[in-house]
């Protein structure tokens, strides 16, 4: 077909508006894929040795309003399993791998153990370090500290600050068994070498205050281009009890006994040092893409003020007074939000969730990444989808640890003397005088409803009353003798829907449920790494009296 030039003198013009429409169509294409989801900055709260009850959204009377708030506004994890002590939950965090898998199964981490996380680990902070993420950890370390190697500057986070131990006074920053002082700010210099800086400039500050402001200034000097991973491990309210005077006026009420006044200042005021975190995000305007997962790593202590009502047990028993953690996430990248999630979720399924939002390919880096036990629970948590029916709470078992003499050893349960006593209010089950860190031959699960609990040695508990008004509430064995704790031996089936509180056993009334769980133990037990002997250097002297690493040379395969 011919064209005239006066068509032609039409068509230019259209031709170009064309080419401009799909330019500028091809630009806003452009700028919506690069605007969409960035890795979303991920701020992990961990609060130390806090009781179920202790928060405001659970009808304490504690003051939280920061984490009553957020819990309300977010997602509150009805169902959010711990393991019952304080190391072995936080490495079951950094590696997404129970800790049956790294060997912290068998008990806590003394301060003298020559133990860690295996450097052949991918620890949390490393794993989203190799994504872009910007890595600062505050607070409470206790994954290994025997080498330098195993310290957090040396485990993927650019900026440490806290303590390397499991606790210390508040105040002195010193452990309270050896004296050490343990508070420190650890980096890697442009050569790679690590540099420790003692905070003995410190001393006297009140260490969850100070680990609040560093959390607040290093949000405010974070270069807003990479994400950030923030780790805030506090240790309140773990022991030593402490608390400003002037907090305990502020924030305890007349009804609370002197002790509870302490224990609950020590929660306000970390409350309230999460409050201000949340400020400096509002203040970076970072909260758009930000998630704010809290939890505890156990459950609050058994002779402790804290109340994991209406909960059975406390800190050390795989009741779920120990080991269903306060736990909430807060994020506007949630789909739904304002409401309590009733899915099953374990504290190992962090990891797994953070890796694919980062965006994670193992199998692009040069290091071996081991098998993650934990699940991406994002969609569980974003639109309330199933997401496992499964828990393992913990194994242990006398076959997959050397023996040995001292006290953490299950051989001292056997040679111990005395009669057995029946449990009054719970059939089947027998009872030993011991203590607690003789609990070691016990299986632990939770299946959809059910719990499972059995073994010859595990820890038998009572209840925590209601903001600790009358104490603990003792069980009684068929002698009317009353109980705070015993070991026990036998198996305990629990309907957790209709008996949280673990009250009546069923086991003979559904063996075929004891069965199908106990099949689960062979499943398990392939899995649990051998321990050889806990080698515990008691005699170590520190120079100064300042905890550091004493030791130099280690086998990578073991610690």
């Amino acid at each position: 077909m011919k064209i005239t030039a006066r068509q032609l003198k039409t068509l230019i013009p259209l031709y170009l508006m064309t080419k401009l429409l799909w330019l500028i169509f091809s630009g806003l294409l452009v700028q919506t894929r690069s605007s969409s989801p960035k890795k979303p900055n991920i701020v992990m709260i961990v609060a130390d040795d806090m009781g179920y009850q202790d928060v405001g959204f659970r009808g304490s009377d504690i003051q939280t309003p920061n984490l009553d708030k957020l819990a309300k506004s977010g997602v509150i994890l009805e169902n959010h399993y711990v393991m019952s002590v304080c190391a072995p939950t936080r490495a079951s965090l950094m590696t997404g791998r129970h800790a049956t898998r790294t060997g912290f199964w068998r008990s806590n981490l003394n301060p003298a153990e020559k133990f860690g996380l295996s450097l052949d680990e991918t620890l949390l902070p490393e794993m989203l370090k190799r994504n872009g993420y910007s890595t600062y950890g505050v607070g409470k370390w206790h994954c290994g500290a025997h080498t330098w190697e195993h310290t957090p500057a040396k485990r993927g986070f650019d900026t440490f600050f806290g303590l390397f131990l499991g606790s210390q006074d508040y105040f002195t920053h010193r452990n309270e068994r050896d004296d050490w002082l343990d508070l420190r700010e650890d980096y890697l210099d442009g050569n790679g070498e690590l540099v420790d800086i003692i905070r003995s400039d410190l001393d006297g500050q009140y260490n969850t205050r100070l680990f609040s402001k560093k959390s607040v200034h290093m949000i405010k000097h974070h270069d807003i281009t990479k994400p950030m991973f923030l780790y805030l491990a506090y240790t309140a309210p773990h022991i030593p009890d402490a608390a400003p005077s002037n907090d305990i006026k502020k924030f305890a009420t007349d009804s609370m006994t002197p002790a509870r006044k302490k224990y609950a200042a020590m929660v306000s005021v970390m409350d309230e040092g999460i409050g201000e975190v949340v400020s400096a995000l509002r203040d970076k305007g970072m909260t758009d893409n930000t998630i704010l997962v809290f939890t505890s790593d156990n459950g609050a202590r058994f002779s402790s003020e804290g109340s994991n009502f209406p909960l059975r047990g406390g800190k050390g028993s795989v009741l779920e007074g120990g080991v269903r953690g306060v736990a909430f996430v807060n994020s506007p990248l949630l789909q739904k939000t304002g409401y309590t999630n009733r899915n099953l979720h374990h504290v190992t399924d962090w990891y797994a969730t953070f890796q694919e939002l980062a965006g994670d390919q193992p199998e692009r880096h040069e290091k071996v990444q081991l098998p993650v036990d934990g699940v991406n629970i994002w969609r569980s948590l974003s639109n309330d989808e199933p997401c496992r029916n499964e828990v393992l709470l913990n194994l242990r078992d006398v076959s997959k640890q050397a023996a040995c003499s001292d006290t953490s050893c299950s051989e001292s349960v056997n040679e111990e003397t005395g009669s057995f006593r029946k449990c009054k209010n719970l059939s089947g089950i027998t009872l030993k005088e011991g203590t607690p860190i003789k609990a070691q031959d016990f299986f632990a699960i939770r299946h959809k409803n059910w719990k499972l609990i059995t073994g010859t040695a595990f820890e038998l508990r009572g209840w925590s009353s209601e903001n600790r008004r009358e104490g603990y509430v003792n069980f009684i064995d068929n002698r009317g003798s009353t109980f705070q704790r015993s070991l026990a031996t036998g198996t305990l089936l629990f309907d957790l829907e209709s008996d949280v509180r673990e009250e009546q056993n069923v086991a003979d009334k559904f063996p075929d449920v004891v069965e199908t769980l106990m099949h689960r133990k062979k499943h398990y037990l392939k899995k649990v790494k051998f321990l050889e002997q806990r080698q515990i250097d008691d005699d170590i002297v520190m120079e100064d009296g300042i905890f550091r690493p004493w030791v130099e040379d280690f086998n990578n395969g073991t610690a």
